[in-house]
């Protein structure tokens, strides 16, 4: 069974940074493309940052040059550097793993809040 549970949300005051990450239990990490996205309160999900089985990355225009994915196949965990953060980035953040027999799974997602 395949689970996703996210960590690291919280509040923290404008200009500050928090680090997300994604746990992945069940057997499909390595080559599925794995992204973070977010809800604004009252907003869609929208998508924040992806990264490939060999490791590209995309980001949202809004959090390019501030925020960073990565991942480690090792621990079977994804991770989102969250730097100089504003109140436009407050939200709950959820991981998400997209296998090749395009099968999504979700995390149940963690909030952030940013204080300003």
């Amino acid at each position: 069974q395949v689970q996703l549970v996210e960590s690291g949300g919280g509040l923290v005051q404008a200009g500050g940074s928090l680090r997300l990450s994604c746990a992945v239990s069940g057997t499909i990490f390595g080559s599925n493309i794995m992204s973070w996205h977010r809800q604004a309160p009252g907003k869609q999900r929208e998508l924040v940052a992806a990264i490939g089985g060999g490791g590209g990355t995309n980001y949202a225009d809004a959090v390019k040059g501030r925020f960073t994915i990565s991942k480690d196949n090792a621990k079977n965990t994804m991770y989102l550097q969250m730097n100089n953060l504003g109140p436009e980035d407050t939200g709950v953040y959820y991981c998400k793993i997209l296998t090749a027999a395009m099968t999504a799974y979700w995390g149940q997602g963690t909030q952030v809040t940013v204080s300003s």
